[in-house]
């Protein structure tokens, strides 16, 4: 009675905690129907077999599937901005049961659930993670384990916003390594790579790439929006 469940994006009553109003849900893009297996943007028209869309079949990607519960637009990139710079924690458990939703055909048991790491300098600017925020969360809706500290950045990169698709691969490469202890956890295991957006999937590379160096038998990637294009 004194704090009622509002919506996450445009603050409105709600039913329940941690949702939606009508209108801000009919206006969300959540992703559905034929994705492209490895990075999970939508793509037209339906099919029984694994597709991948354009930007896949020219880029050799390290891992081996991939989902996003959300494109990056409208309301999808107002919940991403509003976790990474808005301080709003309320978002992430439900963010955390989308992407659990849309992840849950590449879960193993023996899966880790791993965070894209954020360099020291800019993890004491934002205080937190959101990447490991969102892990953390996925791993209580899946029941899987999570090792937060797996990796680290050895580089503090400069922001990739503006940047083309090729300078954002230079930027990322050798800036990622694997944590002195935690990567023990990765050898021998299944990895379930956690971002909170893909653009060209140069960081999500880049990690899996590491992840692979340190031992783990494969590498899937799930994110809370994908940026695309024709979307």
């Amino acid at each position: 009675m004194v704090y009622p469940p509002r919506c996450l994006v445009c603050g409105g009553l709600v039913e329940s905690d941690f949702g939606l109003c009508g209108t801000c849900w009919r206006d969300t893009p959540f992703i559905t129907g034929l994705v492209c297996d490895l990075c999970g943007v939508p793509l037209p028209g339906t099919s029984d077999l694994a597709e991948h869309c354009d930007e896949c079949l020219k880029t050799v990607r390290p891992w081996v599937r991939g989902r996003a519960a959300l494109c990056y637009r409208d309301n999808g990139r107002k919940l991403v901005l509003g976790l990474k710079h808005g301080d709003r924690h309320d978002i992430v458990p439900t963010a955390s049961l989308w992407m659990a939703r849309v992840a849950r055909p590449m879960l193993t048991q023996d899966m880790v659930i791993v965070p894209v790491p954020l360099h020291f300098y800019r993890l004491l600017q934002r205080r937190f993670n959101q990447s490991a925020v969102l892990a953390q969360a996925m791993a209580r809706q899946t029941g899987l384990s999570c090792c937060p500290d797996a990796l680290i950045r050895t580089t503090h990169t400069a922001s990739l916003d503006g940047k083309s698709r090729e300078d954002r691969f230079a930027t990322l490469s050798g800036a990622l390594a694997a944590h002195p202890k935690g990567a023990q956890h990765l050898a021998g295991k299944t990895v379930l790579l956690v971002d909170d957006v893909m653009t060209s999937g140069a960081t999500l590379s880049a990690a899996a790439e590491v992840c692979l160096a340190a031992g783990a038998r494969e590498v899937c990637v799930t994110v809370l929006a994908r940026v695309a294009k024709d979307a």
